[in-house]
């Protein structure tokens, strides 16, 4: 039996300070999840929009949920009520999307650009070439109900570590350029988020500031399905 309450001391020990750490729930039980909180965890990543719903109903109010998985355009008004982060934000018209549909509940949301810097195509996220385009369109700063607050990305799945620490590293600098040419005044654009059960201590060392970690903490799933873990 997977102890969950250990597991979870275990990485936050390990974690230095100011790095935030987001359990990855997804396909987990409410009392996993549930176990986890009466450890101390407070946030949480998942994948599916109604499968973060329905647990978000029978689970503590005060947990902060992370969206981590991509968004189709049509669940993004099951998300804006309630959703602390978006992490997974990969193109203008969903961010054009989540604006819309959070001005309707005077919500806020805060949300991380996804970048592509894995070697996968069926990864998600913009190329620089489209982030930069998104950012010098004026419309972008027009949008009022989202908060732009960093970056996330995801390397690719191999064993090669310098790979990942390459991929880890582009997207640092990625971060970097994009807040010294366009957040340079944004005190919220300050993370990034990378780095997952098998890699984090790679993504901490390359500056991440938010990691994902689940089979760490809730034990190795059933289906071999990296991508978010």
């Amino acid at each position: 039996m997977t102890d969950i309450a250990s597991n979870i001391r275990s990485v936050k020990t390990a974690l230095p300070p100011g790095v935030k750490l987001v359990a990855v729930s997804k396909a987990k039980s409410p009392a996993e999840i549930l176990e986890a909180y009466n450890a101390g965890q407070r946030c949480f990543g998942e994948n599916r929009v109604m499968e973060l719903a329905g647990k978000k109903d029978v689970l503590p109010p005060d947990i902060e949920w992370h969206l981590i998985g991509h968004l189709q355009t049509n669940k993004v008004k099951y998300l804006v009520p309630f959703i602390s982060m978006i992490e997974s934000v990969d193109s203008f018209r969903l961010l054009k999307i989540i604006d819309n549909e959070a001005s309707k509940v005077n919500r806020v949301i805060s949300c991380l650009l996804q970048i592509h810097i894995a070697e996968e195509e069926t990864k998600f996220g913009f190329t620089m070439d489209e982030l930069y385009a998104m950012l010098e369109n004026a419309d972008l700063y027009k949008l009022r109900n989202v908060n732009i607050c960093g970056v996330m990305g995801m390397a690719t799945f191999t064993g090669n570590r310098e790979q990942i620490r390459n991929e880890f590293r582009y997207l640092s600098k990625c971060f970097n350029d994009v807040r010294n040419t366009y957040f340079r005044d944004n005190e919220n654009f300050k993370e990034i988020s990378m780095g997952m059960s098998g890699d984090y201590e790679i993504a901490v060392e390359e500056g991440s500031t938010i990691v994902r970690i689940g089979s760490l903490i809730f034990g190795a799933p059933v289906k071999n399905n990296k991508q978010h873990t």
